[in-house]
This record gives C-alpha cells, sequence and structure tokens, in this order.
C-alpha cells in the first residue's frame, strides 16, 4: 500500500478521511511498505488492546519511519517496570486538584489575551491564540522563561512538523532536538549552581529526582524535559484548532457554545472523540498472532488514535461531532500505561480557551481554508474575522 506517514501539508480533514478510507478497506490493520515496511492497525479493538499490551507492543518506537531511533524520550519510550517510576515522578504535578487549581490564572490570561484580538476583528487562530496561552501555562509549569517562547516554538516545530518535502531526511528535527537538549543541560545546570528552595517548577524540581534511591543521571533528565518540551507546546494548540475549525464551519454548533456554555465540557469530550492529534507507533517484542495479522518480532506497528475513536464499530456516526452524544469515550489520550499524564491539564485549557473565546468573539467567520500538518496532527494556520462593534 502507498502511505506516506508525514506528507506535505494537506487540505482540512485530509488525514482524517485518508485514515478513514483505510478503515473501511480494511480491518483490523493495513501494511505499508514505507520507509522499512509497518502494519498500520485500523481497528478500535485492535488499538486499544495494542496499547494495553506492553509485554507484546513495545515503546522504544515512536514513529514508524524510524525504526531504530537514536533518541530515547523519556517516558515515552520506555516499557514498564522503567516507565512507572518515571509516571510517579511526574504525575504529582499533573494532577487533577493541581490542575484545578491553575484554572482560575488560566482564565485571567484567556481573557486578556482575547481582549487584545477583539477589536482587532481578525487574527489567525493558531498563532495568535491557540499556541499563545498553552505555551505561556506550560512554560510557568516547566519554569521557563516567557521571553524565549518564539524561539521554542521554532525548535517544536522543526522537531514535530517536519514533512517529506521541508525536511526528507530529518536534519532539521535532529538539529532542532540538539538545540532543546543543550538547552536544557544548561538550564539544569543554572539551577544546580543557583538553587531557589522555594521554586515550584518542573526543573527546579527535576534536580533533585531520584529513581530507586539513586540521583538520576542529566542525559535521562534532558530527555525528559524533551518529552515535556514537545507535548506541552505543541498537542493543545494543536487540538484547539481543529476544534475551533469545526465550529467555524458549523454555525449551529457555535451558537450552542455560545449560548450554553454548560455544554463545552462535553463539547471537548466529543470533539477530542472526533479530532485525536496523536499517531504513535510501538514494536513488537515476540512473533504473535495478534487480532488476525501474523506479527513477527522486530515489526513495527502504527497506531493512529483517530482510528480507534471514529471507527463506527465503537460509536455511531462516528465520525460526525454530535453535540447531544451520550457516549463520548475516546482515545485521544491514549491508553494502557502510557495514557497522556497531562490530560487533566488539557482538558481544562480546551474547556478555559472555548468558554473565554466565546463569551468575547461568539461570532465569526473563517477567512480562507488553512492547511493541516502531519505526525502530530494540527492546523498550520486558521485565519478567522468578526465584526467589531
Amino acid at each position: 500500500m502507498d502511505y506516506v506517514y508525514s506528507p506535505p501539508p494537506t487540505p482540512v480533514g485530509w488525514l482524517f478521511d485518508r485514515l478513514d478510507q483505510y478503515q473501511d478497506m480494511s480491518r483490523p490493520a493495513v501494511w505499508t511498505e514505507e520507509g522499512k515496511g509497518y502494519w498500520i492497525f485500523t481497528d478500535h479493538d485492535a488499538l486499544l488492546e495494542g496499547l494495553q499490551q506492553a509485554d507484546l507492543w513495545s515503546s522504544a518506537v515512536v514513529d514508524p519511519t524510524q525504526q531504530d531511533p537514536d533518541y530515547m524520550w523519556i517516558p515515552i519510550m520506555l516499557d514498564p517496570p522503567l516507565h512507572a517510576k518515571w509516571r510517579r515522578l511526574l504525575g504529582a504535578w499533573f494532577t487533577p486538584a493541581r490542575t484545578k487549581s491553575l484554572k482560575e490564572e488560566q482564565q485571567r490570561l484567556a481573557a486578556q489575551l482575547i481582549e487584545r484580538l477583539r477589536d482587532k476583528g481578525e487574527c489567525d487562530y493558531v498563532r495568535d491564540f491557540a499556541q499563545v496561552l498553552p505555551s505561556i501555562v506550560f512554560l510557568q509549569i516547566m519554569g521557563m522563561p516567557l521571553e524565549k517562547l518564539d524561539e521554542f516554538m521554532v525548535w517544536e516545530h522543526q522537531i514535530l512538523h517536519g514533512n517529506t518535502e521541508s525536511d526528507p531526511d530529518r536534519s532539521l528535527q535532529a538539529a532542532a532536538l540538539h538545540k532543546v537538549m543543550q538547552y536544557f543541560g544548561e538550564l539544569l545546570a543554572e539551577r544546580r549552581a543557583n538553587p531557589d528552595p522555594d521554586a515550584q517548577d518542573i526543573v527546579s524540581a527535576a534536580i533533585t529526582w531520584e529513581i530507586d534511591g539513586a540521583p538520576i543521571p542529566d542525559t535521562d533528565l534532558i530527555n525528559c524535559l524533551l518529552q515535556l518540551f514537545m507535548a506541552g507546546l505543541d498537542t493543545v494548540a494543536g487540538e484547539a484548532s481543529y476544534f475551533m475549525y469545526h465550529l467555524a464551519k458549523h454555525p449551529e454548533d457555535r451558537r450552542r457554545i455560545a449560548s450554553e456554555p454548560e455544554l463545552i465540557p462535553h463539547a471537548v469530550e466529543e470533539l477530542l472523540r472526533v479530532y485525536p492529534i496523536v499517531q504513535t507507533a510501538r514494536k513488537a517484542t515476540r512473533d504473535a498472532d495478534f487480532h488476525g495479522c501474523p506479527v513477527k518480532a522486530g515489526q513495527v506497528a502504527h497506531f493512529p488514535l483517530s482510528l480507534a475513536s471514529r471507527d463506527e464499530k465503537a460509536h455511531p456516526r462516528a465520525r460526525t461531532v454530535d453535540l447531544d452524544r451520550k457516549e463520548t469515550r475516546h482515545l485521544a489520550f491514549g491508553a494502557g500505561p502510557h495514557r497522556c499524564p497531562g490530560s487533566h491539564l488539557g482538558r481544562q485549557e480546551l474547556a478555559v480557551m472555548m468558554a473565554e473565546w466565546h463569551r468575547q468573539i461568539p461570532d465569526y467567520e473563517l477567512v480562507e481554508e488553512p492547511t493541516e500538518h502531519g505526525l502530530v496532527l494540527g492546523l498550520n494556520s486558521l485565519p478567522l474575522r468578526w465584526n467589531v462593534d
């Protein structure tokens, strides 16, 4: 099968439609010859069970086109039992209680950012809002300087948004990874040289972390901070871009969000279900018959999370947003041991962003059709306009 994991920019929805077509064509998987060849699982049950079976599907691979990576992102590329030890270190920073304590400040920040845009009558929602709010929240949690945000976003884009045309040999990605890792190495050294006993951020805490009673080497700390960097600067912005694109194209849903703000938490779940942006991969640890697929040890499988939540076997009219849907369970945050530890924070940010935008700018329209990118899916831009009173 002819498949490209990360194609050049495409019209919005094309990447979802392509995967839907593969699901309609073949279950529970298709095989592609891209790179060294890999499985693409297309069935809800196969995707769910694969993500839950860490003994069969190792997380040592996260990109199906890079099957023997020379990097180790922590904890996303770790398997049990070591993975759980890192999750315990990180978990305290993303508990429901801690997340809730941040909500008021997030609401204030969202209101401030939108007030600056409101009288302009137009904006690029991705650049001017969707990327800004979650990035500021993330940098505060991490203890990183806000004045370097623009530079951080360049590195993040090169790591996660390259494609077969813009970065065919992944050299830009490799260079950006090196820059981020060098930055975190210098930041850890600075925090050790000038510790702040009152600091309440992840980088300051990381210099004291231990596993099994032993200090963690800087190489591992840097790889952990790198993973947080990629997730914190990208995923919420990507999801928010699809949310607003849908609402701009579906005025009936937009009007309900504006007039029924109590619907927003449910709407967030339904939109997450229809537009999951994360794609991941796993490597088989042994030969197995997995859902009828003759998997060989060392083979890699692609797990596109959208195909679980958009599977008609799991949900009626699964590829359609229905704000009155009673059951909105989804795999947008993954499943199994690697389920996203920041899911509470992501949900809250998405709800805050949606609520505050529609409180201040309830009526808006799309200026032109944008494009989307692969790897971690998202819109490259989202030009909106509205009437200014």
